[in-house]
């Protein structure tokens, strides 16, 4: 059992006299104000014996069978005993625990109570035993919101980092699975844990990736993930995620056999992959819980509306001030009716709405949802169009690219998307036809030269691996696959028998 102390921590070891110790703790922990550090003293066989403990973190259950082992031993114990066995270990023998280390230094002591472990300081030793009985708060493994599926696993990962890394290894039972836990944050001490299978993950980008954790400086993780992500990642302004997000511990243990890394945050139920392509954000679990024909209609479908989305409103702008590019079949598109406001104001106006009510379903409390979507369509739907605020082919292509945002898996793409959306618009409304093949040409460049721990982003499609490329745009039948992509640069290549 290590700790990774925090480097404000007074090196302090733990003192024979149980005074000592006792004026310490109350001192650091702040026992006097704080009322959720505990501690319970004992006579055991002539011997003080003091407990601590911070409640919240531990299992009351666990506790009380500590206690009365404990408390047996002046009934059961004779004192001639102890000429062979000392106290310590006589008390140590009663501890009904798997788990009990003594530890020597008391800033680990802290640590590990503060992380949910119980204390035991015996008179006139200079060790503490240590005793696992943590118990976290936290919800039941529910199926994600965000990634739900009509057949499938409804389980999801928690806040809870232990659970997280149990539902885990409940689907890879391998002994080559690696869970290295690290501890984050000054004062937070935040538990990281780094997932990976031995033999198939890429040593390098294991060692990258560990490297760059353990550099985290900084007082606490409050965000969690998010914070880890952007020290890891270094994403700067690109809004385009650089790694990707899941819930779902059946997708956390694909790629984690693919030879990706898993990066858990106590305290968040999402997970980190790494490393990954834009490819990796648009697929989704729904597509390998069908048939391969169902799923590659599935994964059509979505990539329409992420297309949607991000081009079908600069094209029925640049149509709107452009009429001359539009074939005959289609002269109907464009605004019949003159409005006092323009297009584009419009519909940067509706995008503006549209992502206000998105924040306010966030916020509304569930009972008051219903009423906020009537209001909303009601204000924006009708009077808006009424009024002559809109046209209503504005609202049209404004309700399309928004639902093609929200048929995108990732919250984090389809927000990018978004973005890029509106820098079209802006460019298409200046500068026309040439703004919207310029803006087009630079939005893939940027892609292109995007790179994710050294991969690059818009894999397999540049740079060209027809193979992958097929994989990615086909949901092909899962025996067919026989290789783990090369992006990841497997240890072991061969994903089942050729």
């Amino acid at each position: 059992m290590e700790a990774n102390i925090p480097k404000h921590a007074n090196k302090m070891s733990v003192s024979s006299n149980i005074t000592e110790n006792a004026k310490n703790l109350k001192t650091r922990l702040g026992m006097d104000k704080s009322f959720d550090v505990c501690q319970r003293k004992l006579k055991i066989l002539e011997k003080e014996v003091h407990i601590y403990f911070v409640n919240g973190l531990t299992d009351t259950q666990f506790m009380i069978e500590q206690l009365k082992g404990l408390m047996q031993l002046d009934d059961t114990e004779k004192r001639k005993d102890l000429n062979v066995i000392s106290i310590k270990e006589k008390i140590q023998n009663h501890l009904v625990h798997v788990q009990v280390d003594p530890i020597k230094s008391l800033d680990e002591v802290i640590f590990f109570m503060l992380s949910g472990l119980m204390a035991v300081f015996i008179e006139g030793e200079d060790e503490a035993l240590m005793i696992d009985v943590r118990s976290y708060p936290s919800r039941g493994p529910d199926e994600p919101d965000t990634e739900r599926v009509v057949r499938g696993a409804r389980d999801g990962y928690t806040e809870n980092i232990i659970v997280n890394t149990g539902l885990t290894r409940r689907r890879i039972r391998d002994e080559r699975l690696r869970h290295e836990i690290m501890q984050v944050g000054q004062r937070s001490q935040t538990d990281i844990c780094m997932s990976y299978i031995d033999g198939i993950a890429d040593p390098t980008l294991v060692e990258i990736i560990r490297k760059e954790i353990v550099s985290i400086d900084i007082d606490g993780l409050t965000m969690a993930d998010k914070v880890v992500e952007e020290f890891i990642v270094k994403q700067g302004f690109n809004p385009f995620p650089m790694v990707r997000y899941t819930e779902r511990p059946d997708v956390a243990a694909t790629h984690l056999l693919e030879g990706h890394i898993i990066v858990f945050v106590d305290g968040s139920p999402s997970v980190i992959i790494t490393p990954t392509t834009i490819f990796h954000h648009v697929q989704h679990a729904e597509e390998y819980r069908q048939a391969p024909a169902i799923g590659t209609f599935l994964r059509w479908v979505r990539y329409s509306g992420m297309l949607i989305a991000l081009f079908i409103l600069p094209l029925w702008l640049l149509m709107v001030m452009q009429p001359s590019l539009l074939p005959e079949m289609l002269e109907f598109i464009g605004p019949n009716d003159t409005n006092n406001v323009p297009i584009f104001a419009q519909i940067i106006l509706a995008e503006i709405g549209i992502e206000l009510l998105r924040m306010a379903a966030i916020h509304t409390p569930s009972p008051l949802a219903t009423a906020l979507g009537l209001v909303a369509a009601l204000l924006i739907g009708d009077i808006a169009i009424t009024v002559g605020l809109f046209t209503p082919e504005v609202i049209l292509y404004v309700a399309l690219g928004a639902i093609g945002t929200f048929a995108t898996p990732s919250y984090e793409l389809g927000i990018a998307l978004k973005i890029m959306r509106i820098l079209l618009l802006t460019v298409v409304a200046i500068f026309k036809l040439p703004g919207f093949v310029i803006g087009t040409t630079l939005l893939i460049l940027f892609l292109a030269n995007i790179r994710s721990f050294n991969k690059p982003y818009l894999w397999p499609f540049l740079p060209l691996d027809p193979q992958a490329m097929w994989n990615i745009l086909v949901r092909v039948a899962v025996p067919s696959v026989k290789r783990r992509p090369r992006i990841t640069n497997p240890g072991d290549p061969i994903k089942q028998g050729e």
